[in-house]
């Protein structure tokens, strides 16, 4: 049989190295997983095998295999190490080249069209700060499968699919303020601002008090209206959402008030 997927662990055991907890698990184990409990016997038979033969050239034979497959191990794991740290120094020198070539572009941009001609982006997508949505997880993805279909169509591009997944999935097992927003954002990302101002004042609306949610429908709500060519709400929005030192938006809604666009559009 052949011992190396279990090898470590079963030394492990054998010499008494595991804590309580993790020596009571691996008992656990041998009771229930057969092959487990087949390599542990056949591990024991081998050690009383080279035991017995101590003094013997067979057990010399086995340790001179045993050493030598140790050290390819050991090699194996050095080469791995080596090429590892390779890989991160190579890493670190082109970020350091990335940043560097970056300034340099900075300041070649800024003499070459020099202040007066540097003009702030006036669309919306300039200032746009995506929300990518909640992550695909395995338990996500075991508890909602249907809110983990859309999630994944959202954040692949499918907006279309994403919209009809949505429209699968129960509120009763998500929110309906989730579903909402969640609508809202597809929209938005679809070019249809007016229609994504809907879902997203709902939201904003009728979830009390404030939390999280409303106050990132919030900030999708103004860009929703820029998107619209409704400047004057957009302003206002972005405006709540500038003053607002718990949205996670904020600094994405004063770099647009900032910038003044809205105002001059």
């Amino acid at each position: 049989m052949d011992l190396r997927p279990y090898f470590d662990v079963l030394e492990r055991f054998a010499d008494g190295q595991m804590a309580p907890a993790e020596q009571e698990a691996f008992e656990l184990r041998l009771e229930q997983d057969e092959a487990l409990a087949d390599a542990h016997a056949a591990y024991e038979q081998l050690t009383a095998d080279l035991r017995w033969a101590a003094g013997h050239d067979t057990l010399r034979l086995r340790l001179q295999a045993l050493d030598e497959r140790m050290n390819e191990r050991g090699t194996a794991l050095a080469r791995a190490e080596r090429l590892s740290q390779r890989r991160q120094r190579l890493l670190t020198v082109l970020g350091t080249l990335g940043a560097v070539l970056l300034v340099a572009a900075t300041v070649v941009a800024w003499f070459v069209l020099g202040p007066s001609r540097a003009r702030p982006p006036r669309s919306w997508e300039a200032y746009y700060q995506p929300d990518p949505g909640p992550v695909v997880t395995a338990a996500l993805l075991h508890t909602r499968p249907l809110l983990s279909e859309a999630l994944d169509q959202y954040q692949s591009g499918h907006y279309p699919a994403a919209l009809h997944s949505l429209g699968r999935v129960s509120p009763t097992n998500v929110g309906n303020d989730t579903l909402l927003y969640l609508r809202g954002l597809i929209l938005l990302r679809q070019g249809q601002g007016s229609a994504a101002q809907l879902y997203l004042r709902r939201v904003r609306d009728e979830t009390t008090p404030p939390s999280e949610l409303t106050r990132r429908a919030r900030y999708h709500l103004g860009m929703a209206y820029w998107q619209a060519k409704e400047l004057a709400p957009a302003l206002a929005e972005l405006r709540a959402v500038a003053a607002d030192s718990l949205n996670p938006y904020r600094a994405s809604a004063r770099r647009a008030v900032a910038a003044g666009v809205l105002q001059g559009q």
